[in-house]
């Protein structure tokens, strides 16, 4: 019995999805709940297991090819048997498929151009996804071919000499290039990054931190606190009781705008930007306020290692009250970080960096960091900015804030 394969349901938010890859060839054998294809949306990744022991029998839908939910993409035949229990007319049909799946496809704005000038699409550098054929790729081909066909007329060697620049000699045409679609991640990002900008009016200010009594704190108790809950003691728990802290005293941060309403919420979902092969993905503690220090750090594991392994959730990594970024783990002394839409805040930290500072009137040497406040000045005013991020420096400059709560 023959068992389709469909692309599962996208929640509201998702639309459609690109097919990323597929791990099983037709002919091949499959185990149930063995995934069979990756679909990439604009937010994660999808893993389609398969529903039954049996044999990959087609591929409907190529890598590249853009679906919905519901839609057919594959074709499963139930049993135990491998490659060898597909019949021989069967599989030929599937290769007979897979050849075509693999044909070259021309947009129709491509196709006018190839028959106009008498192409042969398999002579044509394919750059659009799904093997398709772009209008910037016939172009590229005519361009290519009227070049081979023309030859300079000879110009003496003492004019060439003095007329042509070295830089005009070289061959551009020889130097490597290569072209990639974006990842929908990466178009996602891309497109909400532009959003923040066109539609926030995103201010930043900045202030510094002694980095000092936190490490003296965290290196007194590392050991202890990894034994205790198997986990290590890191900067981003402290940075995370501060903003609570900030957000706590300054609302307006951890409000978003919806239309002419300001919303001021109630909870603090805290998300923790964090970098992955697919790009930057953020990571959300909920209810962060109701968090240990040590829970912070064990979500923030689970989350980074989710993020590298590409199997965050939908739910993981949607909304949000206000966000974390470090650039310091790659060395940045300074930044600008763009609010993460409606949001209306985002802290950036950076690296720490020995510095002298002047400290009760005498020049000393300290582990110091900047700190970055990007801010939607629509909703919140510069006063209350400023002091936010005062605030954060005042609390981990003095770690006895946290437990006082003062």
């Amino acid at each position: 019995m023959n068992i389709e394969l469909k692309v599962p349901d996208f929640p509201e938010s998702v639309s459609d999805g690109t097919i990323l890859s597929w791990n099983k060839k037709p002919g091949e054998a499959v185990k149930r709940d063995e995934t069979i294809v990756d679909i990439e949306t604009d937010k994660v990744v999808f893993e389609v297991p398969a529903p039954e022991d049996g044999v990959l029998e087609a591929i409907v839908e190529p890598e590249g090819a853009v679906v919905i939910s519901g839609q057919l993409i594959g074709r499963i035949r139930e049993g135990n048997g491998g490659a060898e229990t597909v019949p021989q007319k069967q599989m030929a049909a599937v290769t007979e498929g897979e050849a075509k799946a693999s044909e070259p496809f021309a947009t129709p704005s491509a196709r006018r151009l190839i028959e106009e000038h008498g192409l042969d699409v398999h002579t044509i550098g394919v750059s659009g996804s799904g093997n398709r054929i772009l209008k910037e790729d016939v172009l590229r081909t005519l361009q290519q071919r009227a070049k081979a066909e023309v030859k300079p007329a000879p110009v003496p060697v003492a004019e060439s000499v003095r007329s042509l620049p070295s830089a005009q000699a070289v061959d551009f045409d020889a130097r490597p290039e290569k072209r990639v679609p974006m990842t929908r991640l990466r178009a996602r990002i891309a497109e909400r990054l532009l959003d923040a900008q066109q539609n926030a009016a995103i201010l930043s200010t900045f202030n510094e931190i002694n980095m000092q009594p936190v490490m003296d704190l965290r290196t007194r108790y590392k050991e202890t606190f990894e034994k205790t809950y198997g986990v290590k003691l890191g900067f981003m728990s402290f940075f995370v009781s501060a903003v609570l802290e900030g957000l706590k005293r300054f609302p307006e941060l951890n409000a978003s705008i919806d239309g002419t309403d300001i919303v001021y919420h109630g909870f603090f979902d805290i998300g923790i930007a964090v970098s992955s092969p697919r790009g930057l993905v953020v990571p959300i503690l909920r209810d962060a306020d109701q968090l240990a220090m040590a829970d912070v750090e064990l979500c923030i594991r689970d989350y980074s290692e989710k993020a590298r392994e590409g199997t965050l959730s939908l739910e993981e990594i949607s909304g949000g009250t206000f966000t974390i970024t470090n650039g310091g783990v790659f060395g940045s002394l300074l930044s600008t970080p763009i609010l993460n839409p409606p949001q209306s805040g985002i802290l950036g930290m950076h690296k720490i960096q020995q510095r002298p500072i002047a400290e009760n009137g005498e020049v000393v040497i300290r582990p110091m960091m900047n700190i970055a406040l990007s801010y939607d000045h629509r909703l919140v005013d510069g006063r209350e900015a400023v002091q936010f991020l005062v605030t954060v420096k005042e609390v981990l400059e003095d770690p006895a804030r946290m437990l006082l709560g003062v």
